[in-house]
């Protein structure tokens, strides 16, 4: 009888590792390092020994293991392969395939972000609905799209690449993808500083921001003072991230729409911009749609990548 399952989640410093009851009760957590060196040749066999060392850690037979999931950052197909992955070092690669033949396990693979969101609707903010969106505000923006509980992967495993959703030609620069105009240029950590000095060199204005050092955390922090100029700056970036989430709405039509990440820590305040917007933009058979703040945090792809390999 299958009782116990792995989640796995890759990044480019640390893997983070949870050894889960099928339940989703999480028994367990730690992390590994990611040894990139020599094209990242190292992670996978030592994901496979820290596993097998957990088992007999803990006592637990093999047959009792439903399988290991894993979210790697970057597009994984739905036969769980990447063509590139460089923070990790990886060319092609057959992840799930090379993990199955390491533990001996079932494996399933996705991408960091979709993990993420199978998470936080799994056992996270939430928990109960099958369709929805997980936004995250970081370095970048990141996105995971469920739908019957099931993620969005896409042909070629970038499905939920929503930070690179187009919002506006008069963007100035370029997206680290190479494109004008992005979602993740105005709406990330690095976003809305980047949003902020645009703005600012546009109307320059009186504000208790210092321009040039400020970070995102200091314009929710005046935001939440009253900063005209930095609710100037919320005002946009709800107007870009609204109008973002709305395209996802009419296409996909979800419940719930989870935010995460740095940026989330600001609070219910961000909430209440972006869905100003999204109400506004959005086709009015989705504009019920709630949105919650993500509450698994670092934990979110562990539980994610574990509910890969549980069977309803």
């Amino acid at each position: 009888m299958k009782k116990y399952c792995f989640g796995i989640d890759v990044g480019g410093t640390t893997v983070k590792m949870g050894l889960f009851q099928i339940d989703g009760e999480l028994l367990d957590k730690w992390e590994i390092p990611t040894r990139t060196e020599d094209g990242g040749k190292a992670i996978l066999p030592d994901i496979a020994s820290s596993v097998l060392t957990k088992l007999q850690e803990k006592g637990i037979e093999k047959e009792e293991v439903a399988g290991v999931g894993i979210g790697v950052p970057g597009p994984i197909n739905a036969e769980g392969t990447v063509p590139h992955t460089a923070n990790l070092g990886w060319g092609y690669k057959e992840v799930t395939r090379e993990l199955e033949e390491l533990t001996g396990f079932i494996c399933r693979g996705g991408n960091d972000a979709n993990v993420a969101a199978l998470g936080e609707l799994w056992k996270g903010a939430a928990a109960g609905h099958k369709n929805g969106v997980m936004v995250t505000l970081g370095t970048g923006v990141g996105g995971g799209i469920i739908v019957d509980g099931k993620i969005v992967v896409g042909t070629h495993g970038a499905g939920g690449e929503i930070g690179h959703i187009h919002v506006d030609d008069a963007i100035p620069g370029f997206c680290g993808c190479g494109n004008q105009g992005c979602l993740e240029q105005v709406a990330s950590a690095n976003g809305i500083v980047y949003l902020a000095k645009w703005m600012h060199r546009e109307a320059p204005c009186d504000t208790s921001l210092t321009i040039e050092s400020m970070s995102a955390k200091d314009i929710w922090d005046a935001v939440k003072a009253k900063d005209n100029f930095a609710c100037e700056v919320a005002e946009r970036f709800g107007k870009y991230l609204g109008l973002g989430l709305a395209n996802i709405a009419s296409t996909v039509d979800p419940e719930v729409f989870v935010i995460g990440g740095g940026v989330s820590k600001a609070g219910t305040v961000i909430l209440d911009y972006i869905q100003k917007y999204f109400v506004k933009y959005t086709f009015r058979g989705c504009r019920e749609a709630k949105f919650v703040l993500a509450t698994l945090g670092n934990d979110a792809g562990i539980y994610g990548s574990a509910k890969l390999v549980i069977e309803e």
